[in-house]
């Protein structure tokens, strides 16, 4: 059975639509792209789209190649003291010139619709969070939307980045989830996935989960979305592991959930700040 993100996700932004009418003003997010890369671009126009359904004001910043750290560490705090700006992202990934980290704590906190800095990460860890990861938000969303038990499951989680998998591993011990972090260097993963009622796969390794590492009647979110050879690959074997679960496609799951997640946050952080 195939999870369809897709759909749940424009449900969503419909939703904040109506929810924005009660608000004094549309909420608004301003996104900061230093650069041209294509895939950045996709994104961007992604969020733009999202942003329309979910009645959000959108605007991008997109500022040269060369733009050096403190020029945009300036833009930054010009944001962070426009009281008309509710949500602030900086798309990632930046020039090599430029530290990630730097800008990310630049960002405030309050500002901060993709749960990236420290103090809203420490947030996430004490179970108070309300401007969460988004990829994590969104996994845990679709979830709910399955009506999947997660209190006493065991929760197998491939992927150790900073982004999805310990995001996400907080948030579903948070929901009373047993959960196991592997890694791609995991040996013998199949020992681990094939007692697993949930399987969330985010390691950016094609093909990893095959047919044989799962019981049937297993939820399995795909995460995994890498390029090769012009074409994107997943890190589940789909075509084999779809009839026995139920499973998230790449494109069509995780993906539009995310972006969901990101207009619920620049909900939240507008209500927070008007």
């Amino acid at each position: 059975m195939i999870i369809d993100g897709r759909s749940i996700a424009q449900s969503i932004c419909a939703k904040l639509w109506e929810e924005g009418k009660t608000l004094p003003r549309k909420p608004k997010l301003s996104v900061i792209l230093v650069g041209e890369n294509p895939a950045s671009l996709s994104y961007i126009r992604q969020k733009e789209r999202f942003a329309g359904i979910a009645g959000i004001d959108f605007e991008l910043r997109q500022l040269s190649v060369d733009t050096t750290e403190n020029a945009l560490m300036d833009i930054i705090h010009e944001v962070n003291g426009n009281r008309f700006i509710d949500g602030l992202i900086v798309q990632l990934p930046l020039p090599r010139h430029i530290d990630t980290n730097t800008i990310i704590e630049a960002i405030d906190p309050r500002k901060d619709v993709d749960g990236f800095t420290s103090q809203n990460i420490g947030k996430l860890f004490l179970g108070t969070a309300d401007l969460i990861s988004c990829t994590p938000k969104g996994i845990m969303r679709l979830l709910e939307t399955q009506k999947t038990k997660i209190q006493g499951e065991n929760i197998v989680v491939i992927g150790k980045s900073n982004i999805v998998g310990k995001p996400l591993s907080l948030l579903l011990m948070n929901a009373g989830g047993t959960v196991t972090v592997c890694n791609k260097d995991t040996k013998d993963i199949g020992i681990f996935t094939q007692s697993a009622d949930i399987i969330v796969v985010a390691a950016g390794s094609p093909g990893l989960l095959k047919k044989a590492m799962v019981r049937p009647g297993t939820t399995v979110i795909d995460v995994g979305c890498t390029p090769v050879d012009g074409k994107f690959l997943w890190d589940t074997d789909f075509q084999e592991i779809e009839p026995l679960c139920r499973i998230t496609p790449v494109p069509g799951g995780v993906g539009p959930m995310t972006v969901a997640m990101l207009m619920e946050n620049t909900h939240i952080a507008a209500k927070n700040q008007m």
